[in-house]
């Protein structure tokens, strides 16, 4: 037989009796898993794991936790030179410069920055507002200690939303040693708010910085999800724990002047919260409990507090009824007290004093207006300032009156507020309106509506110093119906005084005599209010601008006279 043919088939009896011999191993070993796959599992459910007890200890304020699953804290303890990894440090104190190290990046969400009668509730201690750094803002600040007031807990809880292995991260233990490269995972935990009231609270999607004097809109919380990175298989380097997450980067320094400093660890992603996960808190979430907190709102002394809280609830629901009635019926008076201030007038009867302080701030809105234009934050002032009032009062009327036009109490002060603000379109426009939709029957609402619009009419005019405009002449006219309707003393007073005031503004002052008739008759009808004051009627007659066209002609000395106090 040829020798080579005889090799041959030597060499092929092999291969056969090699393949016999194996497939049955092959087929076994593809019943298995793989033994990497299932390291795989179990380093993934390890990170998983190691995730959730990191942001719970954080939460929780655990500060021995947090540092024992910190990479960043474990690589400092591990690099000394007196590390024993085998026994790692057990006591908080030894874990209170990682703890800082962390918290840190903390301060800046927690930097309050509330100006007149923007604050937010709670209004004192933590407030955790994300502003325009959320991207940027690192991860354990949507779980910080601080958050929430809810017991018996942090106010939050956490659910894992996803996870997944990524290219292992890696980082030197000694200056030019080894680099070692570990499993790296990401975890996905979703944050959930348990309070709306106390929940963090970042700017609205498209809240542009326009200019410093517009409030950007603000929404409470929901839940935001937040991203981890965690390591595993660190024992075999000498660590302590075999999980660590990687937080905030190991602070390194150049090994010399000018060189690049190593990136301690190094991965392909960072622990964040993921900004377009963010769910915010609505109407329709926890209803009773934003109307409880009006209620409780109502009752607080501190007017700071009270705003607080009802801002509070608005940025959840800007309708809610209960919030809005209360914010503006708070802000309104307290504009009328900051009147009696300015006007120093001691006036007994309610109603008077009324008319009184809204009369301060039509004359004051058409002159030098300081008070209602200077605000907080425009002036460097410690406290809020009438305009702060007016600005916060505006929108939250406009917001009543639209939701409930039929609350004429609510148009008549929005109708006030725009005139106070000198908005002088919506502060006539609003007037007309009201006095076209209140039914002649009414006879007290609709003069009260007519003299208004009158009021509205002068500071239009008188702001803007046209004296040719027929908006004086559509004044008087206004302030005639309003006497013609009028069945109380003050409304009768009210409405001849303005009668008289408008015609300051019509050219040459218009019928002088007419003008002390009116003049008069508002006398009389003023010794008609029940309460009424001889140092009120005084103040009425010597507003600035009436009482220098009086003071011009002595055809109004008896007048003028007669308000005298007495002497002796």
């Amino acid at each position: 037989m040829n020798k080579n043919l005889l090799f041959g088939i030597l060499v092929l009896s092999g291969l056969l009796a090699a393949f016999e011999t194996t497939v049955p191993d092959l087929v076994t070993a593809a019943s298995k898993p793989p033994q990497k796959a299932k390291d795989n599992k179990t380093a993934q459910k390890a990170a998983v794991d190691t995730a959730l007890r990191y942001a719970e200890a954080i939460a929780k304020g655990d500060k021995i936790t947090t540092g024992q699953l910190d990479f960043a804290c474990q690589y400092k303890l591990l690099t000394v030179p007196s590390a024993t990894p085998s026994n790692p440090p057990a006591t908080e104190a030894s874990y209170e410069d990682c703890w800082q190290d962390l918290t840190a990046g903390h301060a800046p969400v927690l930097k309050r920055s509330d100006i007149g009668m923007n604050i937010l509730w709670p209004s004192t201690g933590s407030l955790a507002f994300y502003g325009d750094a959320l991207s940027r803002t690192q991860a354990s600040a949507f779980v910080m200690d601080v958050l929430g007031g809810s017991p018996p807990g942090t106010g939050l809880h956490l659910t894992v939303a996803d996870s997944r292995p990524i290219p292992n991260g890696s980082f030197r233990l000694k200056p030019n040693g080894k680099v070692l490269g570990v499993p790296t995972t990401l975890v996905d935990l979703t944050v959930h708010y348990h309070d709306p009231l106390t929940s963090p609270v970042t700017l609205a999607p498209g809240s542009a910085h326009w200019t410093n004097t517009i409030t950007r809109e603000r929404r409470a919380v929901k839940s935001i999800t937040t991203r981890w990175v965690v390591f595993t298989g660190l024992r075999i380097h000498g660590f302590p724990q075999d999980t660590a997450v990687f937080h905030l980067p190991v602070a390194s320094k150049p090994e010399a002047p000018g060189m690049i400093v190593d990136r301690i660890p190094f991965t392909t992603d960072t622990s964040r919260a993921l900004p377009e996960s963010i769910v915010w808190w609505g109407p329709d979430d926890q209803p009773g409990t934003l109307t409880a907190a009006a209620a409780r709102a109502a009752t607080f002394p501190e007017l700071r507090d009270r705003v607080a809280l009802l801002n509070r609830i608005l940025i959840i629901d800007p309708h809610q009824v209960e919030a809005l009635t209360i914010l503006t019926s708070t802000l309104h008076a307290v504009l009328l007290r900051e009147a009696a201030q300015g006007h120093k007038l001691t006036v007994k009867d309610p109603a008077l004093s009324l008319t009184v302080n809204e009369f301060y701030w039509n004359i004051y809105a058409a002159a030098g207006r300081l008070d209602l234009s200077n605000a907080m934050e425009m002036g460097g002032f410690a406290q809020p300032t009438p305009a702060d009032f007016l600005y916060r009062l505006v929108p939250a009327l406009e917001t009543l009156a639209k939701t409930h036009p039929e609350q004429l109490d609510t148009r008549f002060r929005l109708g006030m507020a725009y005139r106070w603000n000198n908005d002088q379109i919506p502060m006539i426009e609003t007037f007309e309106a009201l006095a076209k939709a209140i039914p002649t029957d009414r006879r007290t609402p609709r003069a009260e509506a007519l003299v208004q619009l009158a009021w509205s009419r002068i500071n239009k005019v008188a702001w803007n110093r046209i004296l040719h405009d027929p908006d004086s002449v559509r004044a008087y006219e206004d302030a005639q119906a309003s006497s013609a309707l009028a069945e109380l003393p003050l409304d009768k007073f009210l409405a001849e005084y303005t009668m008289a005031y408008s015609m300051l503004f019509m050219p040459g002052y218009g019928d002088k005599n007419q003008m002390l008739r009116h003049l008069t008759e508002a006398k009389r009808w003023f010794d008609e209010i029940p309460g009424k004051d001889d140092e009120v009627w005084r103040y009425f007659l010597h507003s600035d601008l009436l009482k220098a066209v009086l003071d011009a002609d002595p055809m109004f000395q008896p007048i003028l006279a007669a308000a005298e106090k007495p002497t002796g």
